[in-house]
Parts: C-alpha cells; sequence; structure tokens
C-alpha cells in the first residue's frame, strides 16, 4: 500500500503547502493522468462543495485533478476505479457515519488493500486509516454506528498531538488521555503526530516525516511514550 497520512491541513503557508513536496512524492509518476477522489465528509462548517473547491486548488500544483466523492452518482463505482483516495480533515466521528451508512467505508478499504488507490488523509482523514475511531480528538457529535475504521495500518494516530497544559487548565493532558487508551487496549500502539509531521507507508517501509526537532510519540502502555526522531522507523 501507498499511504501519507498527516497530522494537520492548515499552516501559516497556507493550507496543505507545507505538505506538497511530499504529496508529490506520493502521488507517484504521472499524476495527470490520475483518477483522484476526494472524500469531504469530515467537513461540517464547511459544505461539501466548498471543501472540494478548497482542496482541488491546494492540490493543482502537484497535477492532481480532484474530484469530490459526494457529486458521484454511482460513488461505488468511483471508488472501484479511483487511483488514488484523499480524505479531508474534520470531524471524524461525522466522516465515519457517512462512509459506513453508504458502503462507501468497505469500499475505500478494499480498493487501497488491494493496492489499486494511494490513499492520502489528514487529520480525520488518518484517523480513518487506523484500526477503530478512539484516539481522534473530536466530539462525538454524531453516532458513527460503530468504531471500526479502515485499518489499513496496525496502530492508531492522534493528530495534532500536543503536550501544551494551560496554565490554569484542571483537565486531564492529550498524554494522559492517550495512557489512558493504551492501558485499557493492551497491544494496541498509538502514534502521536505532531502539527507538521506525517507518516508515509510505502509497502513494509516506514517514514516519518516533519521536522526534526519535532519528535513523534508512540504509546505502547500505560509509561510515558517514546519520542520517535523523523526518518526511517521501525516499531
Amino acid at each position: 500500500m501507498q499511504l501519507l497520512l498527516l497530522s494537520n491541513s492548515s499552516s501559516p503557508q497556507g493550507f496543505l503547502t507545507h505538505a506538497l513536496p511530499d504529496i508529490r512524492q506520493w502521488a507517484g509518476p504521472a499524476p495527470e493522468n490520475a483518477s483522484v477522489l476526494f472524500v469531504p465528509y469530515a467537513g461540517v462548517t464547511r459544505t461539501w462543495d466548498e471543501y472540494e473547491t478548497l482542496v482541488a486548488d491546494a492540490l493543482r500544483p502537484t497535477g492532481l485533478a480532484v474530484r469530490s466523492l459526494h457529486r458521484e452518482a454511482a460513488p461505488l463505482a468511483a471508488i472501484a476505479g479511483a487511483t488514488h483516495i484523499v480524505v479531508g480533515g474534520g470531524n471524524t466521528f461525522a466522516l465515519v457515519r457517512q462512509l459506513r451508512q453508504t458502503g462507501q467505508l468497505a469500499a475505500i478499504a478494499e480498493r487501497v488493500r488491494s493496492g489499486g488507490a494511494r490513499y492520502l488523509g489528514w487529520s480525520a482523514g488518518a484517523n480513518l486509516a487506523c484500526p477503530r475511531l478512539c484516539t481522534s480528538n473530536d466530539m462525538p457529535i454524531v453516532d458513527p454506528l460503530g468504531f471500526d475504521t479502515l485499518g489499513l495500518v496496525p496502530f492508531q494516530i492522534n493528530p495534532h498531538y500536543t503536550e501544551a497544559h494551560p496554565e490554569g487548565h484542571r483537565g486531564e493532558t492529550r498524554q494522559q488521555r492517550l495512557r489512558e487508551f493504551a492501558l485499557l487496549n493492551p497491544g494496541v500502539p498509538v502514534l502521536g503526530l505532531p502539527e507538521g509531521t506525517g507518516v508515509r507507508i510505502d509497502g513494509d517501509s516506514r517514514t516519518l516525516l516533519g521536522d526534526p526537532q519535532t519528535p513523534a510519540r508512540w504509546f505502547t502502555g500505560v509509561q510515558a511514550p517514546a519520542l520517535l526522531p523523523m526518518g526511517s522507523w521501525k516499531s
């Protein structure tokens, strides 16, 4: 499989601008001939039409021409014919519900696992690639009709990972929440991806992408996470 899973889309440089070099590499040869399908369903406060335009404009420099899944008259056939599937961020619960109740979740999993389509996801789209929904940062604003997701990788991801703890805040930190997950889900590791980072999966190869000064976190139990430097990664 060819996967690119990003923590975030926005940056001071613009929407997806920071990730364009990695997206170009992920896109592969002859991107102008690709059949690129965008999944906008995580968008809640922006319309799916608006989201499609935003992503299409952002990816135009890579040569990828995007069409949105919500416009397809036969969405399952469109998924079966896609060479690249792009899943945007937003609310993961809304994303999973829409995909599951339309049968598109299973169709995307089959297409990507077979090697027929490359997969790019950021934030909620990165969560979707995991075995389960459970390490999203989102509120459950809708019933996702189940917690299983695509299962493209054998670990969980927590995008937008931060260890910030504002003065006066009495709630748990992100690290505490993920250690709770690791305690109650033994054997299911979690990759914490800070802003500006991501992971590229190319067959059996895994590479952590981003600023070398911003390591990822790897949770395997209730103990503090290990720090993972950017570069080739063997878990």
